[in-house]
């Protein structure tokens, strides 16, 4: 389930921040169509932080329901109270979700002992396949080899680690500490332009954003690297790296990869949750731009 090119799919919003119902349903079927082989809905990118524990169990439901079981559909519950986390990981296990997504605590920075009882804690409710989500850069605290080897050893429904990390070096110690006890453990790399990199270190894919804008350029990369065509790798791998530049246009920058979706000929909005603002006129000409130098208009 935890393999291959995943999408952290985008929450679209109407031009009050509502949710978009119809936008959502279109966003989600072009993502399937171009061959994405699982989402995850309310991650970073889905602006799981804005979102309302209301409003989540309502995307919830109405995710699941539109996939309809074509791709496997994983939450999002972490957050930084654990009474909800696990409130709304269990509610995801009732809606039919095939796994939860959590991410650590954020704000303090917590030591490996806290960080294990946390996760072990959220395993010990659900019976979901877990993805541990590491991102440090945000939660001030890291999901190191030893601490992932311990949970994925004590507990059969942590099954996979999305790293997050600037760092190809820190994704590999953990594939190669924790796949030598459990072969089976999962581990994505939550930057894009680390696909091929994850998959020589032993890994198995990306869970990453631009997979909303050119869902197919990875489809077609993951192809390429196993049929060893990589004349293909080459080119294809060019063009994400012309694209990451998309990350810098918005902060945070949910805005700017909504604005490339949109920018694809995708028809939905670019809002996003306040207090976060909206794109700019430079910002959508920068976005134009960016996406022109990689071919993708």
């Amino acid at each position: 389930m935890f393999k291959g090119i995943l999408t952290p799919v985008i929450t679209v919003l109407d031009s009050q921040g509502k949710l978009d119902w119809p936008g959502n349903e279109l966003v989600i079927n072009r993502l399937i169509d171009h061959g994405m082989d699982g989402l995850l809905f309310l991650g970073s990118i889905g602006e799981f932080t804005a979102l309302t524990l209301a409003e989540k169990k309502e995307f919830i439901k109405f995710v699941v329901n539109k996939v309809a079981r074509r791709v496997p559909v994983l939450i999002g519950t972490g957050g930084t109270v654990q009474d909800e986390v696990i409130e709304l990981t269990r509610f995801a296990e009732q809606a039919g979700a095939d796994g939860v997504v959590v991410i650590s605590p954020y704000y303090f920075k917590l030591d490996a002992e806290i960080l294990y009882r946390y996760f072990a804690n959220i395993a010990s409710s659900t019976r979901l396949p877990i993805m541990l989500y590491n991102f440090p850069d945000r939660t001030s605290s890291d999901l190191g080899p030893e601490l992932v080897l311990r949970l994925a050893t004590e507990f059969e429904n942590i099954v996979a680690m999305k790293d997050t990390v600037d760092n190809i070096s820190h994704t590999r110690k953990v594939i190669q500490r924790v796949k030598a006890y459990r072969p089976d453990f999962r581990v994505l790399s939550g930057y894009d332009e680390y696909l091929v990199p994850n998959l020589m270190a032993g890994g198995d894919g990306v869970l990453c954003g631009l997979t909303n804008v050119v869902p197919e350029v990875f489809a077609e990369l993951l192809k390429a690297y196993r049929e060893k065509d990589f004349n293909a790798v080459t080119l294809l791998s060019k063009k994400i790296s012309i694209l990451m530049s998309l990350y810098d246009v918005s902060q945070p920058f949910i805005a700017a990869i909504k604005g490339a979706v949109a920018a694809q000929g995708v028809p939905i909005s670019a809002q996003v949750k306040e207090p976060a603002l909206g794109l700019t006129p430079e910002q959508i000409t920068a976005i134009e731009a960016i996406l022109t130098k990689a071919g993708q208009r």
